[in-house]
């Protein structure tokens, strides 16, 4: 049956067979996929900062000019942490080592998906996401930073914004939950000297 399985695949031609791979691995990534009793798809969010706070900001590929931060579902039994580490490697590929963890946020904070984006077909159905945020601060290079870390890859482009850009850019359904990740983070950020700060306001 082996010695069989493995001719058959053999006969089946290179792009069916990545087409086949691919629903393969959707169907373990839809069983990992955990929603809560309320609708809510656990998830983390990610915010990468500079040496001047500015934030790393991504347009999502085939997103019709969406920007966002780096987001990502949390698998069954993954702690944030390790969920965020792991969507930080596979959206802009960055390790552990290429960060330093400045902070995260309490509790979860929740966003609800537009009735239009809600797959009502699912089960369990999911009607938005609650998040974890996470800031880091970029320690390594910019050019660890790799958007083609994947195959499939998230985003097709990014850029340093200032912080609080985000929240009046993001698509209007997340801007809420933006708002009060970005308060509760911005006490992680270290305090520039005066004389920095007097300095910028005069540019």
């Amino acid at each position: 049956m082996e010695e069989y399985g493995q001719k058959a695949l053999a006969s089946i031609p290179g792009h069916y067979l990545i087409n086949f791979r691919k629903a393969i691995l959707e169907q373990v990534e839809d069983k990992e996929r955990v929603i809560d009793r309320d609708g809510f798809r656990p998830n983390v969010g990610i915010v990468v900062c500079n040496d001047d706070d500015q934030v790393l900001w991504g347009r999502r590929i085939n997103g019709r000019d969406s920007w966002q931060f780096p987001q990502g579902g949390m698998n069954r039994d993954e702690s944030p942490e390790a969920a965020m580490y792991r969507e930080l490697e596979e959206e802009v590929g960055l390790g552990p080592e290429s960060v330093e963890l400045l902070g995260r946020t309490q509790g979860w904070l929740h966003y609800r998906l537009p009735k239009r984006f809600i797959r009502k077909t699912e089960d369990p159905v999911c009607i938005g996401q609650k998040q974890i945020w996470f800031l880091l601060r970029l320690t390594g290079a910019e050019s660890d930073i790799n958007l083609a870390a994947h195959d499939d890859p998230e985003f097709d482009h990014w850029k340093w914004v200032s912080y609080w850009y985000p929240v009046t850019a993001v698509v209007d359904f997340k801007q809420a939950v933006y708002r009060q990740a970005l308060s509760q983070l911005a006490g992680r950020l270290a305090p520039k000297p005066r004389t920095q700060r007097r300095r910028r306001r005069q540019r």
